[in-house]
């Protein structure tokens, strides 16, 4: 599997604030890479530099193997990016605004009805086609903002913040398409969050801080080094659970052993059966990663 994406020793300053400081990763084709970072740490700036939008102060930026500074040309044509705010024209109908998108790619014609019909059925865009895009809710104007992203059939789609402030049926729609095209189309999605439910589904994590990585790799790899796990133990007495030796806290069901890792469970299980009547192995989640990592806490984009 090679890489859609190389980062080199990346630099990005803006007067004096230094938005994106040594930043070096890989994003490998047809995985999903979730990039992850407060407001400020630097992820709008990096995913500028790789769309050709902000040139970079230093470092190398490939994607597709094509360096951004020669041929962004060629790798306009291999991206799509979907933005926060989305970026289409609000007095124009949908079908105008897909026809206008398709149209810079030369998509034009039967070609264009072809792809158009796949969209539609793709994002459940009947009936709104002839509307304007300013009359549609926001989970509508996300489904038409994601079509006319992968309208040309990108190798790679950029996702900033995709589904903030949607509501979970409508997000679980965009997901739903986007594993497909993932699977189906060897897709390879670059996603930045604020739902760490949405970064644990990723194959591969980078978390930034001030501009630098904090911490990266897969969210088992990132679970185990930075949040442990716990123990849920019901139907104990209280001697039982502080018998077993860890910091223990009582909650509502029952009580919560927190431990290092997932050997320290099985070791307890095994030296301790008669104690495990009812019990739940829970490992920590992206939240606890992102704290540990960061010394801050992310959550639906407020910092705590």
């Amino acid at each position: 599997m090679g890489n859609i994406i190389e980062i080199e020793h990346l630099y990005k300053s803006f007067g004096e604030v230094r938005a994106v400081n040594d930043l070096s990763f890989r994003v490998k084709e047809g995985e999903l890479f979730a990039f992850l970072g407060l407001n400020g740490a630097g992820k709008s700036t990096t995913i500028s530099v790789i769309c050709g939008q902000l040139k970079k102060d230093g470092g190398s930026v490939r994607v597709g193997g094509v360096k951004v500074e020669e041929g962004m040309d060629r790798i306009r044509r291999e991206v799509g990016v979907v933005f926060q705010n989305c970026c289409l024209d609000k007095v124009l109908t949908v079908e105008e605004n897909l026809s206008c998108r398709a149209a810079l790619y030369g998509i034009t014609g039967d070609a264009y009805k072809k792809r158009l019909e796949e969209l539609r059925e793709m994002f459940e865009l009947s009936g709104l086609l002839d509307r304007t895009l300013g009359k549609l809710s926001g989970g509508e104007r996300r489904r038409v903002d994601i079509a006319r992203a992968i309208i040309h059939r990108p190798r790679l789609l950029i996702l900033d913040e995709p589904t903030t402030g949607l509501d979970p049926q409508t997000r679980r729609l965009v997901w739903d398409r986007i594993e497909s095209l993932r699977k189906n189309e060897g897709l390879t999605v670059f996603l930045t969050t604020h739902y760490m439910e949405e970064a644990a589904d990723a194959d591969y994590v980078v978390i930034l801080d001030s501009g630098s990585i904090a911490a990266e790799g897969t969210p088992l790899e990132l679970k185990n080094t930075y949040a442990g796990d716990y123990l849920m133990l019901y139907g104990v007495s209280k001697e039982e659970a502080e018998g077993l030796g860890y910091k223990c806290e009582q909650v509502r069901q029952g009580y919560r052993i927190y431990l290092p890792d997932t050997a320290c469970a099985t070791e307890l299980i095994r030296s301790k059966p008669e104690v495990f009547r009812d019990y739940e192995v829970i490992k920590g989640k992206m939240d606890d990663v992102f704290l540990a990592a960061t010394g801050k806490q992310l959550t639906g984009g407020e910092v705590k």
